[in-house]
Formats: structure tokens, C-alpha cells, sequence
């Protein structure tokens, strides 16, 4: 059975956003974290983590010279960590609908992640994340899962993409109210 939804698609159609807009129509308080740019006028120069609990940090950055490189990005593995794998571990015991975004290249560099994201998936609690759209095996692995529903958002179908998933969490009983959109 689907207890699990995660959303793929390019850089920049607004996955994170649509992850965001689905939490707020939602009547429920979620566990997890989601990502934000960091801009210094106008360019893009790191990731931010944000947690439902009120906790942030830096993912990656342009300016970090250690650890693992996405690109430009200097990825702060110890940082992400302690960040944003105590909320999934919590929601998960919680019974919280736990919401990973992302399960991305960034991400990947930590152990401890991949493991809980297994942990997450085989939870009996549902699963809003979005995930990498091309990927090396894990990636191609979560997608694969018979528990998984995969939707590829674009700029074209993001709003339908957002209604459809919202009835699938209706359908799972992970809310039984939705809010209106108003606005």
C-alpha cells in the first residue's frame, strides 16, 4: 500500500514550495525539516535547513572549504546532522507526518541520513519528501519501493500536483480537514 509520496522534478520548479503549500493546507503540525536558499543580493550562496520545531542552520554554503562539495556549495554534513535528523527521528516517533525535503546529493553525504531515511519509509507513519530526479542507486531505490507514489511536479502541473497529493494524504488519514487555500 502507498503510505509514502514524494516529489521529483528540475531544479527550480518549485518542489520545496509545493512541500511548503501542502504542510499549510494541511490541519497538523508536521516533523522534519525542508531547505531554503541563502542570497546576498540577488545570487544564491548556500542552503539554509529549517525545522517545523523552529530550528535552523546551514547546509551548505559557498564560503565553507571542508568537508564534501556539491558545486560552488561546501556541504556542513555535522551541521545537518544535528539539525535535521533529530526531527525526523522524532516525528517518526511522534507518529507525525514527516516531511524530508530533500533526499538529495547535499543529504547523501551523511550515513546516519540514508539509514533514517530507510527507518522513515518502513515507519508505519506517512512519508512528504521530495527527492533528487536523477540519482545514483538509493535514489533509484526509494523511488522504486512498492510503499513510494513518486509525483514529477513541473511549472505546468504544480498546482494539480499539489491537489492531487493533498487527496492522497485525505485518503491515508494523515489529515482529516484540509484548509483553504485563501490565499
Amino acid at each position: 500500500m502507498i503510505k509514502n509520496i514524494l516529489i521529483t522534478g528540475r531544479p527550480g520548479v518549485g518542489k520545496t514550495t509545493a512541500v511548503i503549500k501542502i504542510i499549510s493546507r494541511l490541519d497538523l503540525k508536521p516533523g522534519g525539516f525542508y531547505t531554503e536558499e541563502l542570497r546576498t543580493e540577488g545570487e544564491r550562496k548556500g542552503f539554509k535547513i529549517k525545522t517545523f520545531s523552529g530550528q535552523e542552520g546551514i547546509l551548505a554554503h559557498v564560503d565553507y572549504r571542508e568537508g564534501p562539495r556539491v558545486g560552488k556549495y561546501g556541504v556542513d554534513v555535522g551541521s545537518f546532522e544535528t539539525i535535521a535528523l533529530p526531527e525526523v527521528e522524532e516525528a517518526v516517533r511522534a507518529g507525525k507526518l514527516i516531511v524530508i525535503d530533500e533526499i538529495g546529493k547535499m543529504e547523501l553525504f551523511s550515513a546516519r541520513f540514508k539509514e533514517l531515511v530507510i527507518k522513515a519509509l518502513n515507519s508505519p507513519v506517512p512519508l512528504l519528501g521530495v527527492i533528487k530526479e536523477k540519482g545514483d542507486g538509493f535514489i533509484d531505490k526509494i523511488k522504486g519501493r512498492k510503499d513510494v507514489r513518486l509525483f514529477t511536479l513541473t511549472r505546468e502541473n504544480r498546482d494539480s500536483t499539489i491537489s492531487e497529493i493533498l487527496g492522497v494524504l485525505r485518503v491515508l488519514k494523515v489529515v482529516s480537514t484540509p484548509k483553504t487555500s485563501g490565499g
